[in-house]
């Protein structure tokens, strides 16, 4: 039997995925700056999580962009 794909409604209320979610909702998305602030995860860990949840298994497209030297991550 194939794996299903997660959703994004599957992140819990009020846990650091469900968090991310709703920064990356934004229209202009969320900086990694601000991500490791309302988590408190470093980089690494972010772009991992980026990485792997929310763009491999919740299937959910994950534009980067380069701003004044600071990255921001949205959903599209």
């Amino acid at each position: 039997m194939a794996k299903a794909k997660a959703n994004a409604e599957d992140a819990r209320t009020g846990s650091k995925a469900a968090i991310i979610l709703d920064l990356l909702r934004r229209k202009d998305g969320a900086t990694l700056a601000e991500i490791a602030k309302a988590t408190e995860w470093q980089n690494h860990s972010i772009r991992g999580f980026l990485s792997a949840q929310v763009g491999k298994k919740m299937g959910l497209k994950v534009e980067s962009t380069r701003n004044e030297g600071e990255r921001t991550y949205r959903i599209v």
